[in-house]
């Protein structure tokens, strides 16, 4: 059982609003969502905050720097949820999932911008900053706002691990789950 109990129907109007339109037709909500909902002003303030809409990163850059930074920090949850929801729209193949969670930020499956975000990911999770070689690679593929969004979204789903790793919600039964059950340098969540 997760620490706090996520909310079931009938939610509080503005908090049924929010969740259909987040998920789509016919899946039912996330317990994250949920079990946000048991705090309204958190979870206002979570769909506010989300950067799930188009900005200045493609897809499927977005989707290389969620998965990589909910890997890294041992959020299977979450990491299982966008596999499951994002991995085919933006091709990621056996191979390009796994390597979100157990490769190097190098590996030749990727392109060059991509290992850059990887790489930047890993100095964000590692060093809570972007070291100069890093930023160097960062600058020379993507620019200013690009470059914000991709640290906003290391930041925003580090907060997301947080919450789905200290709730300790069960994993979704549609969601993927990490290669070979586990993410090396994290502890990871319990199969439920």
């Amino acid at each position: 059982m997760p620490r706090i109990a996520p909310a079931e129907e009938p939610y509080p109007p503005e908090i049924a609003v929010a969740l259909a339109r987040t998920m789509p037709p016919g899946v039912a909500p996330l317990v994250l969502f949920r079990t946000m909902a048991r705090n309204p002003r958190v979870f206002g303030k979570m769909f506010a905050g989300g950067l799930l809409e188009k900005g200045a990163l493609s897809l499927r850059q977005r989707e290389v720097v969620i998965d990589r930074t909910t890997a890294r920090l041992g959020a299977e949850y979450e990491w299982g949820v966008h596999i499951a929801f994002f991995a085919e729209k933006v091709g990621f193949d056996a191979e390009r999932i796994a390597a979100t969670v157990h490769g190097p930020a190098d590996a030749a499956c990727w392109s060059a911008d991509e290992r850059v975000l990887l790489a930047t990911v890993d100095d964000l999770v590692d060093r809570r900053t972007i070291g100069d070689t890093a930023w160097s690679a960062l600058a020379a593929h993507f620019d200013e706002a690009q470059i914000i969004e991709v640290i906003a979204l290391v930041g925003y789903y580090h907060t997301i691990s947080f919450l789905c790793r200290a709730l300790d919600l069960p994993l979704e039964a549609y969601a993927a789950r990490f290669p070979d059950g586990h993410c090396p340098g994290a502890q990871t969540q319990q199969t439920k």
